[in-house]
């Protein structure tokens, strides 16, 4: 049986690092959106308990901000990779980057399932609390 080999190609890897960064533009705006939420509550809530909440909440979001950076650098990186590859004339990733931009992908999946965890737990306190 012949084994095939898939093969990447630049203009296929900067289509997701497009999709990617759209993503996590959005998820941008949805924390700043959380965030104001979470500033509402602390002006109606006094009782220690609830603002424990608010407060890890808050925390939540600016480890998620800094993640969302971090993504999005690594993003810029391969993009300038592929774009020096583009330039010398090769249009499919050599074994390396193909290999870095799957782990990333993976890497994006695992974001993406963290990211609606985090927001079905906080949809939840806000119905709770708002």
């Amino acid at each position: 049986m012949e084994k095939t080999k898939e093969v990447l190609y630049n203009e296929d890897l900067h289509f997701e690092h497009r999709q990617w960064q759209s993503e996590l533009a959005f998820w941008e705006d949805e924390l700043k959106s959380f965030n104001k939420r979470l500033s509402e509550l602390v002006t109606r809530w006094t009782k220690k308990e609830v603002l424990v909440k608010l407060e890890h909440y808050q925390n939540e979001f600016v480890l998620h901000n800094g993640i969302i950076d971090k993504l999005k650098e690594e993003i810029e990186v391969h993009e300038t990779r592929i774009a020096g590859q583009t330039k010398t004339g090769h249009d499919a990733l050599d074994t390396e980057m193909t290999k870095k931009h799957l782990e990333f992908r993976d890497k994006m999946e695992t974001q993406r399932q963290i990211y609606a965890d985090l927001k079905k737990e906080f949809f939840r306190f806000l119905s709770t609390y708002m």
